[in-house]
This record gives structure tokens, sequence and C-alpha cells, in this order.
């Protein structure tokens, strides 16, 4: 429709030039002496409007001649602009789909355009690193040392692989150099504290904990398991004496200690030590807050000197504790072995031969029947006593 437009346009603008030209009498006369031309103003118009065409056409080609070598640049660099686009889509593809090697060499051919040196440098250093090369790797890396635009991320990346290839001092040496300039964000501080981890650095592990705990950037389960990791490792530590051990725990926060993974290792450590009243303390604070059998052996092995006011106090709990949980094997058996001690026979083989009824662990089976032999050995009842230690000897075979 718009090209039939375009021709009657044109026609009735033929029609109407061929009209007018017919009925126009006008001369133009050039005049340069000795020559004279004498022309139709039809023709001279003409004339006009071909000089008008050709100059036209000769400036064009002109100004097309001078802006060719700009245009040729253009048009390579839009070329290697598409091919480096092309290359780092084609490199983030396959570092997606896992075909690494496909990914580096897509890197390679992405890194040829300036623009897309930083982005590629990280996208080949992933790809060398599933590859396991790690050489390739750091080449990558260090073409972003003097990218200052890409620091942050050629920090995060090189904390993140050399986390994975368990170099935890590299990997710290990373995260203290981010840290020096300012950036700090949850990312970066789980992966430090996996370097930490690795490091076996259980101080600052737990200060990372505790950090990320607080901006919820853990999972629970996980929180509790590295909280675990480190307590353990801190108070099983066997270079500590009895001062020392008493200067970690004290460094313990308190929402901490009452945690039963933490008052059954703290107690056990204490014990080994020989500090029976500060091990008690810690198990009674654990119980009261939540009840917990580890803690209750541990508050077993605490059992004060027989005859004192410690022991008994010891007997006092153990029964307010019973009275709310009359079927726990584990109190039964720790009531059992301190009556024992307190020579409280009566009681000591009731509580005793509650535990051995209750008792699903083999352990505590094994236990009952060795304080209920040595209950009997101590009255004289040697039939009983033998009985319970060959009871207790198939237990431990079993």
């Amino acid at each position: 429709m718009r090209l039939f437009l375009w021709l009657v346009a044109m026609m009735a603008a033929a029609i109407g030039i061929a009209v007018t030209a017919r009925f126009n009498p006008g001369n133009v006369v050039l005049f340069y002496p000795p020559h004279r031309i004498d022309l139709s103003l039809n023709f001279f118009v003409v004339l006009e409007l071909a000089l008008f065409v050709f100059l036209y056409i000769v400036i064009r080609a002109f100004r097309a001649t001078v802006k060719m070598p700009g245009k040729v640049a253009a048009y390579r660099q839009q070329k290697r602009e598409r091919d480096g686009n092309k290359g780092l889509r084609e490199a983030l593809k396959a570092l997606f789909e896992g075909r690494f090697g496909h990914a580096e060499k897509a890197a390679l051919r992405a890194s040829e355009l300036p623009e897309n040196v930083g982005v590629a440098s990280l996208i080949g250093a992933r790809a060398a690193h599933r590859m396991r090369q790690s050489a390739r790797r750091d080449q990558w890396l260090n073409k972003l040392v003097d990218d200052n635009a890409m620091k942050t991320a050629r920090l995060m990346t090189m904390t993140e692989l050399l986390v994975d290839d368990h170099q935890p001092e590299a990997a710290l040496e990373a995260v203290r150099e981010l840290n020096a300039s300012g950036t700090r964000h949850i990312h970066a501080l789980q992966m430090s504290l996996k370097a930490q981890q690795q490091a076996k650095n259980w101080p600052e592990v737990l200060r990372l904990v505790r950090s990320l705990d607080k901006h919820r950037a853990l999972h629970p389960a996980l929180s509790s398991r590295l909280r675990e990791l480190a307590y353990d490792d801190l108070l099983s530590d066997a270079s500590h004496d009895a001062e020392s051990l008493q200067r970690v725990w004290s460094t313990v926060p308190t929402v901490d200690r009452i945690k039963p993974y933490v008052a059954c290792r703290a107690a056990a450590a204490l014990n080994a030590r020989g500090l029976h009243d500060e091990a008690r303390l810690v198990a009674e604070e654990s119980l009261a807050a939540d009840w917990d059998d580890r803690v209750v052996r541990t508050y077993r092995e605490a059992a004060a000197p027989a005859g004192s006011a410690a022991l008994l106090m010891q007997i006092e709990h153990c029964e307010n504790w019973a009275n709310a949980r009359p079927t726990d094997a584990e109190l039964a058996l720790t009531l059992g072995s301190l009556c024992l001690k307190q020579k409280l026979w009566g009681k000591a083989q009731r509580y005793l031969e509650q535990a051995l009824s209750d008792a699903s662990d083999p352990r505590m089976v094994r236990e009952s029947h060795l304080k209920l032999a040595q209950l009997h050995e101590a009255l004289g009842q040697d039939e009983e006593a033998a009985n319970h230690y060959r009871q207790c000897a198939l237990a431990t075979i079993l």
C-alpha cells in the first residue's frame, strides 16, 4: 500500500512539473565576454538539479571514504565484543553443566575482550580448580591482582577454592586481606569458619559460630555440631592442667555451659584432673536446665569422698531427681553407686536392682552387675557376689 501511494505521488509530481514547464517561457542568459550562452529556464532548472545530485553523491562518497577506517575499526570491535560475550556465555553454561575443560577454553576466548577479563578469569579459575589444576587456577587468579574492581570477587573466590583444596592457612590469608579492605559479609564469615575449622583453630571457630548465629546464617544442627567439636577439643586437650582447664572453662559463655554436650565434657575433664567439686557443680547446673544421661554419668564419676557432707548432698540431689524420674535407669545406677559408697546398703541394693531391671544398654547392665557384686562382697555374701561378677563378665563378652 505504501509503495502504491509513493507511485501515485511521483506520477502526480511528474505531471505537475510537465504542465508547469510547458507554459514556462522564461530564458536564462549566461554572459562571459566574449561568450554568451542562452538557456531555457526549464533546462537550467534541470541542470541545477543534476548538479546538486552530482555534488551530493560526491560529498557522500568523500565522507564515506573518510569514515571508512573508523567503521572498519568499529566493526572489528563489535565482532570482538560479540565473540567475547559469546565465549563468556558459553563459559558460564559449560561451568554450570560441569564441562570444566570447555568452560576454561571458552573463558580463554572471552578474556580476549578487556571488559570480560575479570569475570572470565574467575570462571577459568573455578574450572581449573574443578579439574585439580592448581597451577592454572593460580594463573587465572593472578591476572586479577592489579584489578581493584575485582579485588573482592578475587579474594572471595580464592578463599572458597583454597578451603575446598584444604589449604586453610592460604585461605585465611585471603580472608585477612579481604577484611583489611573493609569488606565483611556473611559468605566471607562462612568461608573463614571452614578455614578455621580445617586449621583446628577452635577458639576462632566458636567466635565465628556465634557471629553467624546472630545473623541466622548457620543451620541450628550445624551450629550445635561445630560448638560440640570446638568444646570437645578445647576441654579434652591433654596439655591442660587443673589451672589452665579452669581458665578455659571461665571463657565459656553461660548459655553454652549448661548444654549437655559441653557440660559432660567439662565435668569429665575436671574429674580427670581431680577437680570433683567443680565437676559436680557443672553437672548440677546443666541437669537443672536440661536433663541428659551423659551428664548424670559424669555426676556419678564426680562422687565426693565417703562420709563427707558433699556426698550426702549428692545423694539428696539424686533422690529429689528420682522422685521426678522414677524409671530413669542412669539416675538409679548413679544413686545406687553413691549409696554404696556411703555404705547405705539397703538403699544401694534397691536402686542398683532397679537400674538393672530398667537398663537397656549393655554398658549399664555391666555396671549394675559390677556394683551389685561389690555390694554383696562387702556384705560377705560371696555366692551372690560371684553370681553378679559372672553376669558382669557375660555382659562384657556379649
